[in-house]
This record gives structure tokens, sequence and C-alpha cells, in this order.
């Protein structure tokens, strides 16, 4: 089955992937590498520099939209949007490449990145607003920076200077979002990244969901703009299975894990559902069957039933 077929069509937040990406136009991913164990992958200003060449060269061959990113020492996020059926080649030519450069400059040996780059599919508008404000915000995180708008190597000053020059990112995508007049959109965003630096955001490398609950704790914090964000079309219309927000699967554990007769096929449907949920977000069935309080064994049995 394509993997695209098991993506909402409703209330979609987001589709986790670290294996068997989606690359499928016009999805709209964030992308996560970080480097092996605790090297670094960026030393000097000349590596952000020659990565930020690498991401304009790669952005324009093979058409995709950067819409925001962040250089970490350690780790690199990337929120972009493609156009044609080739993000897996983007990224291997995107990662190899630098990998290579890395290992040349420095005469060193081995992997530069600590396994394949992650994926997250943003399909909800508040989710892809979070995840803007999450990436910018991770110089702050990591105290590399009290100020995210002090941080060389992001976006986040074409988000906020009203008079940022062009480049190969595009902010108006997401600045949008909250208002069609831009000044108007950046001087939002600059609030709400201010306001967001008192939210505990986690760490998306560790958690699957943190950038979930840094999203909800925007909402909460951002009623009305994250209402009228949401009021637009989808980003993308693709049929298949609902993919449902964290606070609705919490809540769907909770009575299945007081449900009584787990037998009945109503409860087995919503078992299934609710693994399904699971996995997509890259959960293991051991962390599944803990979460759920029943044996890897039965999440077996419940995956193969019709």
């Amino acid at each position: 089955m394509d993997p695209i077929d098991i993506i909402a069509q409703k209330k979609i937040k987001r589709f986790f992937r670290a294996k068997h990406k989606l690359i499928h136009p016009n999805i709209v991913s964030h992308i996560t590498q970080r480097a092996a164990g605790k090297e670094p992958s960026f030393l000097e200003d000349d590596d952000y520099l020659f990565m930020l060449s690498l991401l304009k060269e790669i952005s324009e061959k093979y058409a995709l939209e950067m819409l925001s990113f962040c250089l970490m020492p350690n780790h690199i996020h990337l929120l972009l949007k493609t156009r044609e059926k080739n993000l897996d080649q983007a990224m291997q030519n995107l990662f190899s490449r630098y990998a290579a450069w890395f290992n040349r400059k420095y005469e060193r040996k081995g992997h530069l990145f600590g396994g394949p780059y992650r994926q997250a599919v943003c399909l909800d508008y508040a989710y892809l607003i979070a995840v803007s404000v999450y990436i910018h915000l991770n110089p702050v995180r990591s105290k590399l920076s009290e100020n995210p708008l002090e941080y060389r190597w992001s976006s986040v000053s074409l988000y906020c200077n009203q008079d940022a020059s062009a480049a190969f990112v595009n902010p108006d995508f997401v600045l949008r979002l909250l208002s069609e007049d831009i000044f108007e959109s950046k001087a939002i965003y600059l609030n709400t990244l201010n306001k967001a630096m008192e939210l505990d955001s986690g760490l998306v490398l560790e958690e699957k969901d943190a950038i979930e609950k840094f999203r909800s704790g925007l909402i909460k914090m951002f009623p009305n703009l994250f209402r009228l964000a949401n009021k637009k079309k989808p980003l993308v219309k693709i049929s298949g299975q609902d993919i449902v927000s964290l606070e609705e699967l919490e809540k769907q554990s909770e009575l299945l894990r007081k449900e009584a007769n787990i037998n009945k096929p109503q409860t087995r449907k919503a078992r299934k559902f609710l693994i399904e949920q699971l996995v997509s977000r890259g959960y293991k069935h051991s962390e599944i069957a803990e979460k759920l309080t029943i044996s890897p064994k039965t999440i077996y049995n419940i995956m193969k039933s019709p």
C-alpha cells in the first residue's frame, strides 16, 4: 500500500516518519537531522555558510520551497514544501554532500549524521505555525542565545525584521496565516515568538510528541490566532486514515484502558485505530503495549485482524 493512503483527511496535525518517507508533491515537511552521537556537525562559520549555500542550491535544483530553518551545532531543522516527487533525492544530495565536504575538511572518516533524516508531515495550520516557532526557538532552548533574533544561523530575521532582504527562504507562506498584511504578520510572529519562550517546548529529537504539546500550549496562549489560521483550506487533500490530535489520543487511551470487555468488536476496532495512530507517530509496539497496558502479542493480533 502506498504510504500516502494512511494519512488523514480530517483534523490532521502531522504525520511522523523516521523511515519510508513521504515524497509526494505539495507536502509540507519538518525535516530533522542530527550528528552521530555527541559529535558536532558544524565547527566554524564556514561550515554553516557551506550548508546554507547547499540549501539554496538544492532548493533551486529540486524545486523545494524552503519555509524556515535553524542550523544548530549538532543538528538541523528544516521546514519545506515540495513541488515535485523528489524529497528523498533532495535530502540525500544535501546531507551526503555536506558530510563528504565536512569529512574532507577535518580529515575524518565515518558517518557524520546519526542515521536517516526524520520527517513530520504538516497537514494542519496550527501545527505548521507551531513548528516554525519551535524551529526559531531552538537556540534559546539550547542556551546558545537569550534572544532568538540574535542567533545567526536561522531564518528568524526574515520572519521578524521589517526590512529583511529577500532570500531563498519564503517566510510569507507561514506569515500570511497570521495576517494578509506582511508588516502586521511580522509583528504578530515576533510577539508569538517572544511569548512562546515561556512555554516548556521539550526536545523533538527525543520526544515524539514534543511539538504537539508545544502546539497545544500555543493554542491556549493565542486561541483567536490559531482559530483564524485553521479556518483556511487544508494544506493538502489526501485520502486515508484519520490522524487525530495528541489530546484526543490521550482521551481514547484512557477510555480503552478502562474498558472491561476488550473482545467487543467496537472495542477491538477502537484499539486497532489507536495502535495505528501511535505507530504513525513512531512508537514501537513495546511502547504502545506499555501505554495501553496490554501485551505486545495482543497488539500483534489486533493489527492482523480485519
